[in-house]
């Protein structure tokens, strides 16, 4: 592919996230525009941006890369990053959207009345948040070094400045039209060139994939460990959407609780939808890209096959597209990640007296979102890249060992207490990220190196248990006013008004 249609590709998807974050800085003038868009985003516009910013590096390549590497069983992956909005619509949206929380921390300080399990929060936001933007930074530095041969730093950078100054210039709801324009251009860049693609495979009589690859096998590994793996993957995936800060922090901008589920089933459908498109890619892989297989390259694999299976300016015009949809795969998801990294902590700005004085609510938002990207892209600078698919992972085994026991139990169990939410914050996070650390920097073998580098089959149950363990220990602990809370959350909006 020539670089120039690279360029091209990167600068004019640059230009229309920064044009459309400029339209979003006309209509935010309130502190509530910044940090929630007033609470006035409609379901279907919310459910394309949260399609915008969920659908990440990890999922328009890393997905295709992994079918390629593994075969069919990976395809828990997707499965598992889609059935997590469905127990996110039965468990959290409607109750947190009722809360009237801005974040996480705020919810939990609403509900158990504790600063410190609103800081233990806080912190674990900002590590979540970071885990899951290194990638986003990586994949954006690998991908432009693809294409038009950059450094992989420009890419870094790229990203980073533009999802700034989109925050910086309009919040929420700046991010909100841009991550809604980017998921129908995502849709748009696997779609289109999947159709030539398909076409061509037809022409040349619908060849398989070679045999003996191990494509129906558990992650390449027939035992024990495969098995695990498999399990462990379902449990973060399954349970770790809940937790993620960028996608719950979506539910506080739909005007009630009703829309929240509404806004959920609708991304089901999208979610559903864009992701048999990578799984194809994956497939074709198998095909015509086998020599990736094994490499650091799997996941280019999405953006290798028009010049592998199509010839001429028409393959170059595809694999621009292609690179136009990665490369807002990157600034869709990390714009959703540096906003809710940004809201949590421009708000503990704001409790600091000095600061608090001198900062208003949309100045502490501003400050904080160029303060938490330094941090993501330094380590995508110095780090070694590692698959985008499986560094997602950790993420979602952290958020799912720690959020998600604080938000399913804080909604639906009375005796939740502050010190059974804190144990259990501690436990999870500890555990999660432990696991995480090591793996990144030891990357041990083995049964060890399994269990550390999938540990949510085991880091969930230890978050789970140990809140509950804490909270029947300190019962006398209960915020007195649970009741009211509990009806807060689970009555309907019209209900309540009617009363």
């Amino acid at each position: 592919m020539s670089s120039t249609y690279g360029v091209v590709a990167v600068t004019l998807v640059s230009l229309a996230t920064l044009g459309i974050g400029a339209f979003g800085l006309r209509i935010s003038r309130t502190t509530s525009d910044f940090y929630v868009a007033s609470r006035s985003i409609s379901p279907t516009l919310n459910a394309s941006a949260i399609g915008g910013e969920y659908l990440s590096a990890a999922s328009f390549l890393g997905t295709a890369g992994l079918v390629l590497a593994y075969g069919a069983d990976v395809l828990w992956y997707p499965i598992g990053w889609t059935t997590g909005y469905l127990l996110l619509l039965v468990f959290v949206a409607a109750p947190l959207r009722r809360s009237g929380a801005y974040t996480i921390p705020d919810f939990a300080l609403q509900r158990l009345g504790s600063a410190a399990v609103r800081l233990a929060a806080s912190l674990l936001v900002v590590g979540v948040g970071w885990l899951y933007l290194l990638p986003q930074f990586q994949g954006a530095g690998l991908v432009l070094h693809t294409v038009t041969g950059a450094p992989r730093w420009l890419g870094v950078a790229l990203v980073a400045a533009i999802v700034v100054l989109n925050v910086v210039a309009g919040g929420m709801r700046s991010i909100t039209l841009v991550q809604a324009f980017q998921y129908w251009l995502k849709l748009t860049a696997l779609l289109v060139p999947l159709f030539f693609l398909v076409a061509a495979w037809t022409g040349d009589g619908r060849p398989a994939p070679a045999a003996g690859t191990g494509w129906f096998e558990p992650f390449g590994a027939p035992d024990a460990q495969g098995l695990y793996v498999v399990y462990s993957v379902m449990i973060a995936t399954f349970l770790g959407t809940m937790g993620l800060p960028h996608v719950v922090v979506r539910f506080y901008t739909n005007p009630d609780g009703r829309a929240a589920r509404r806004t959920t089933v609708i991304v089901l459908v999208l979610l559903g939808t864009f992701y048999l498109l990578p799984t194809l890619y994956g497939v074709l892989g198998r095909i015509y890209a086998p020599d990736l297989v094994g490499t650091d390259r799997a996941d280019t694999v999405v953006l290798a096959l028009p010049a592998r299976v199509l010839e001429g300016a028409g393959a170059d015009v595809l694999t621009a597209l292609l690179t136009a949809g990665a490369f807002a795969a990157f600034l869709s998801t990390s714009s959703g990640l540096t906003m809710s990294i940004a809201g949590v902590l421009g708000q503990e700005v704001r409790r600091v007296p000095p600061l608090g004085r001198r900062l208003g609510g949309v100045a502490a938002l501003r400050v904080s979102a160029v303060a938490c990207v330094l941090v993501p892209v330094v380590l995508a600078l110095v780090a070694e890249p590692i698959p985008v698919a499986t560094s997602v992972v950790f993420a979602f085994a952290l958020a799912a060992s720690t959020f998600c026991p604080l938000l399913v139990l804080g909604i639906w169990w009375r005796g939740l207490t502050a010190p059974g939410a804190m144990a259990g914050l501690l436990a999870g996070g500890l555990t999660a990220g432990a696991a995480t650390v090591v793996t990144i920097a030891a990357s041990p073998e083995g049964w060890i190196g399994t269990l550390l580098g999938q540990p949510a089959a085991w880091s969930v149950p230890i978050g789970f248990v140990t809140t509950i363990g804490v909270s029947l220990a300190t019962r006398r602990h209960v915020p007195p006013d649970v009741t009211r809370t509990m009806v807060r959350l689970h009555t309907p909006e019209r209900a309540a008004l009617s009363r």
